[in-house]
């Protein structure tokens, strides 16, 4: 029997050559993960096809709406799904201390849509403490994630480190809340001196999440880096 890596930061699920069970219908869809543990699923209108996958986590005192407010119509737009977990407590289990139950939670809702839906391709992003998530997230799960689309960060934490995925780093200028010189630049210039692939956007802005950003970062991962 596999023995969950939860508490190593990983996540065990991955994408099935051939799903077996009756596929998501178009919309959104709330998974039964249990008690206090709750995760979204977008699926763009139009057939059962193979599709990317982003997972995207919110920022602190946020919720899976948040997540779907930000970066769902736009993803739905490129034909990708998104899965948006909220954290069980007020902000994501690594970034309060320690990797656990809401890694967990994001490994069982992987493996329910990975039963009932065709994945090509998986990301991992997210918006300030989402977006630090999603760095720590996609370092120790680059073996599933093929990029990270992290949104004002404040820092990179991973628990381990597997795979080689790419990264797209954006961070406003103007940012109050998470400053852009001890964040995002410095998270971007440590990963690329780790030799992973960065592209960073600096923009003029504060802490938020600007559309074309989400566009821009969409674009990036589904249609190439140079793009």
């Amino acid at each position: 029997m596999t023995v969950p890596r939860a508490a190593d930061g990983r996540l065990d699920s991955r994408p099935l050559a051939e799903p077996s069970g009756e596929p998501f219908p178009p919309g959104r869809t709330t998974l039964d993960l249990g008690t206090s543990a709750q995760a979204v699923l977008a699926v763009p209108p139009g057939d059962p096809v193979p599709r990317p996958l982003l997972v995207f986590c919110h920022g602190a005192g946020g919720s899976a709406a948040d997540s779907l407010a930000g970066v769902g119509e736009l993803a739905a737009d490129r034909g990708a799904l998104v899965l948006a977990p909220s954290s069980t407590a007020s902000t994501w289990d690594l970034v309060a201390g320690g990797p656990g139950r809401d890694i967990a939670t994001i490994d069982a809702a992987l493996a329910q849509v990975f039963a009932r839906t065709a994945v090509d391709r998986v990301a991992i992003g997210g918006f300030s403490d989402g977006a630090s998530y999603a760095l720590s997230l996609g370092i120790a799960n680059g073996d599933l994630a093929d990029a990270v689309l992290a949104f004002s960060p404040g820092f990179a934490a991973p628990p381990g480190r597997y795979g080689r995925p790419r990264f797209w780093i954006a961070h406003g200028t103007d940012d109050r809340v998470l400053p852009v010189a001890r964040c995002g630049r410095r998270v971007a210039a440590e990963l690329a001196a780790d030799g992973y692939v960065v592209t960073y956007d600096e923009f003029a802005g504060g802490h938020d999440l600007p559309p074309r950003l989400v566009s821009g970062a969409l674009r990036w991962w589904l249609d190439g880096p140079g793009v």
